[in-house]
């Protein structure tokens, strides 16, 4: 990261956590609790301790401009609804003191109007990808938590429509209006890789376009499963961060559980493992099932876009060599797509 990249980055976290340290006075004795910083990535989210109780929260503080507060609404609604009427263990909304789920604060030096949410504690650590043996066994928990997630989704459909939430389709990860940015612009794109690349792309379309957007297929989804949004404990797995929720493919939540590792030698186990927990609760097409490189290669491209669009610590980690990583997948996609169209 430049010297002016990294100076813009601390600025922006600042504000951040001037923001943070006003919102949390709108909630009940939370005015001399502390807050720290635990990841800046699309918004800024902080772990809140009560220091008299030692009680924890999580605070999340929303990026302008990144959704409406109308579409926060619709969130806090869908997870409240998966706490009501699911097996599911899910971070919880807190009301502050005026009896709203979502808080707003302007800084006295600063236009821009933050929207901040308050979320239960909950124990456990993130599921870790180079324990392949333990990944395996929680990819059919999270498999069966999916399901539980569309199940939910479908049964509810007619008022889930009713909410405010992003759109996941084509159009809005690779097509003209791609909420991440283009994958044409990412980090290590050169013009060899771009022609690969934009071969998958004009496939994925078709494909996608036949498969349909039907409501036992396309609907509201979590959109991004991936380990740093899942909890285990006790070989339990909670989920948490439910901000990229929208409305999408179903199998679209496979894809993003395999989020960064789609490249791993170990991914067929996960989505054999995966595929086992989701029909304990939900059936699954064999053409469904045939799918799901589709989705994982969408997935991917969506991927190489945040990249090179984001600055935070995730993105320079990753760097160029994501992309480069992508060339073998990309090659394997156009081949399984020989054999199945």
């Amino acid at each position: 990261m430049s010297h002016s990249s990294a100076e813009l980055w601390k600025e922006h976290v600042e504000v951040f956590h001037q923001v943070a340290k006003h919102a949390i006075h709108s909630y009940p004795n939370l005015s001399q609790a502390t807050v720290d910083l635990l990841n800046y990535s699309e918004n800024a989210t902080y772990l809140v301790k009560n220091v008299p109780t030692a009680e924890k929260y999580v605070l999340r503080v929303c990026r302008p401009g990144y959704h409406t507060k109308a579409e926060i609404e619709g969130e806090v609604h869908w997870i409240s609804s998966i706490y009501q009427d699911t097996s599911v263990e899910v971070s919880l909304p807190i009301a502050g003191k005026n009896g709203e789920y979502i808080q707003t604060v302007q800084l006295d030096s600063d236009s821009q109007e933050y929207c901040c949410v308050l979320f239960t504690f909950l124990e456990g650590e993130a599921p870790d990808a180079h324990n392949e043996t333990e990944l395996v066994k929680q990819f059919e928990l999270i498999g069966e938590i999916s399901a539980h997630f569309h199940q939910h989704a479908i049964d509810n459909w007619a008022a889930f429509r009713e909410i405010k939430r992003p759109t996941w389709d084509y159009e809005t990860i690779l097509g003209e209006r791609p909420i991440w940015g283009r994958w044409q612009d990412g980090v290590a794109i050169t013009p060899e890789r771009l022609h690969l690349f934009q071969q998958v792309a004009d496939i994925i379309k078709p494909r996608l376009d036949r498969f349909g957007k039907d409501a036992n297929r396309f609907g509201l989804i979590h959109a991004d499963l991936r380990n740093t949004n899942l909890l285990v404990l006790d070989e339990q797995v909670k989920v948490i961060d439910f901000d990229d929720s929208g409305f999408g493919w179903y199998l679209f939540d496979l894809a993003s559980s395999l989020t960064f590792i789609e490249h791993k030698p170990y991914v067929p186990d996960l989505i054999q493992a995966w595929l086992k927990g989701y029909r304990k609760v939900r059936a699954l097409s064999k053409e469904e099932e045939l799918e799901i490189p589709t989705f994982i290669m969408m997935r991917r491209l969506q991927l190489i876009a945040w990249i090179g669009s984001r600055e935070n610590e995730t993105t320079r980690e990753l760097g160029g060599e994501y992309t480069e990583q992508t060339d073998a997948l990309v090659r394997q996609y156009l081949e399984y797509s020989k054999r199945f169209f």
